[in-house]
């Protein structure tokens, strides 16, 4: 690693929660800084970090890298001293060694399968904490198979999914489920609306795993195989049927994305889900036209994605790191609505934000990391959900930071 401010480090193995490493040059590095969601990542934490945060940008390109502390050096004067860390996901030394000098890496770095798996080895085994923004459910379940093991033994956290995949959900199934008695069977059911539209970087991931099914497959099983089931209680997320939803009036469609893969997991590791849960998870859509012509489009791209021409040419039609002008986020919302019951009682709850696939998921990542640096937070290790590592204290920080957490009505 080579940086133009480099602070005194320390080796050696990881440590969980509050017991992290205080001596390492920095609280948080912000890999992949330089690209588009990294910059709106990095203006969100040049805006809103706490005073005497000791955070550093990283990525491949110093050039780039400078001209984005120049930008934000105009919006805080202060940041024209960030650190400037040179890492490159070609050189495994490099990432290596960002991770042994930061308490937290938080990388934006895309689509993960391709460029994201010796980080997650790296921050493994320096006891790192690591957050990012995939959405790729063969990404995750890999990293788990190599790296949980030893991230538990070093102590280090290794949050997927940190971002509009999978914060709201993950984190609004749990706000919902705290709504709920104890100890009784609880069903959840979300559904997500948006006027938004993916982001590059989701695109090509999406992309990468409908030509990957055989090798997504296989890594799920390698990781049912390992992965420990709960004792006496069940969490499970079934894809629900194509229905009209009255509760929410609307058509629910089944969504094919990580996000339920996700809550199944929190429940897994909460015991406060309850001895049997269920979590089903929607696009909710307003008139049966789209809920008709939805699942038709999405089939067509699964079937266009498993020819690699047409899914090279696809790829080029929204690249990583392209997204839309300020003025479009602006006008860009989304919401997620959950209807909780158990023990008697029906809860309707709602987590609510403005551009799902650009600033909101640049603040979850932020708020995320700032979580984990700086939050004292129930003793986790390995790969970890939001709401198994952080829970309510980052509901908290993304209610502050204007995301909405209400419940809505309780029947």
């Amino acid at each position: 690693m080579t940086s133009q401010q480099h602070g005194e480090s320390s080796e050696g193995s990881g440590t969980t929660a509050s017991g992290a490493k205080r001596d390492r040059a920095y609280d948080i590095v912000l890999f992949g800084a330089t690209g588009f969601v990294g910059v709106l990542t990095a203006e969100y934490l040049a805006a809103h970090a706490p005073e005497g945060l000791r955070w550093a940008l990283a990525g491949r390109d110093t050039a780039k890298l400078e001209k984005l502390r120049e930008r934000l050096a105009a919006l805080d004067p202060a940041c024209a001293g960030l650190p400037l860390v040179r890492a490159d996901v070609a050189d495994p030394a490099s990432l290596r060694d960002m991770a042994s000098h930061a308490r937290v890496v938080a990388t934006t770095v895309g689509p993960y399968l391709t460029y994201g798996q010796e980080l997650v080895g790296a921050c493994a085994e320096a006891g790192t904490d690591y957050v990012d923004l995939t959405g790729e459910p063969e990404f995750v379940d890999l990293m788990y198979v190599r790296h949980d093991a030893r991230a538990r033994e070093t102590g280090a956290r290794l949050v997927h999914a940190c971002g509009f995949d999978s914060v709201p959900h993950d984190l609004g199934a749990y706000f919902t489920v705290r709504q709920l008695p104890e100890g009784v069977p609880l069903r959840v059911d979300g559904f997500v609306r948006t006027n938004g539209r993916f982001s590059g970087g989701t695109f090509a991931s999406a992309l990468n795993q409908f030509g990957r099914g055989r090798q997504m497959l296989a890594a799920a099983k390698d990781r049912r195989r390992l992965e420990p089931r709960p004792a006496g209680r069940t969490a499970y997320a079934p894809p629900g049927p194509p229905r009209y939803a009255a509760e929410v009036g609307a058509w629910a469609l089944p969504l094919p994305t990580i996000d339920p893969q996700v809550v199944q997991r929190s429940a897994r590791a909460l015991e406060r889900y309850g001895p049997d849960f269920r979590y089903r998870h929607y696009a909710a859509v307003k008139t049966l036209p789209m809920a008709l012509g939805g699942p038709v489009a999405l089939g067509g791209l699964l079937a266009a994605a498993q020819l690699p021409p047409v899914r090279r040419w696809l790829s080029g039609r929204l690249k990583p790191g392209d997204g839309p002008g300020k003025e479009v986020r602006d006008r860009t919302w989304f919401s997620v609505r959950f209807v909780g019951e158990g023990g008697g009682k029906r809860v309707f709850t709602e987590v609510a934000g403005g551009d799902p696939g650009y600033d909101e998921t640049a603040k979850m990542l932020a708020e995320s990391a700032l979580c984990l640096a700086l939050d004292e937070l129930p003793p986790s290790a390995g790969q970890v959900t939001t709401a198994e590592a952080m829970g309510d204290a980052l509901i908290a920080r993304l209610d502050a930071a204007g995301l909405t957490f209400r419940v809505a009505s309780v029947r």
